[in-house]
């Protein structure tokens, strides 16, 4: 049960990331991001893996994405 709705926070993340990957929008990633990381903790306590890595990509693409535009943009 805790990979379903990981995986569902996972999608929501995604789909908030989507618009967030534009120029001058990357400040939503400060808020894709924590998302990411309820999914991810939820994840964890799962025995099967595809929630956390999904939550993981996200993690890894927001984070990369807001250290290229200097944490605003």
């Amino acid at each position: 049960m805790f990979n379903v709705i990981s995986i569902l926070i996972g999608l929501v993340a995604l789909l908030l990331a989507i618009p967030a990957f534009l120029p001058f929008f990357g400040w939503a990633y400060w808020l894709v991001i924590p998302i990411a990381l309820v999914g991810l903790v939820l994840g964890v306590f799962s025995s099967h893996r595809s929630g956390r890595n999904l939550n993981i990509i996200v993690i890894l693409v927001g984070v990369g994405r807001l250290m290229l535009g200097g944490g605003i943009f």
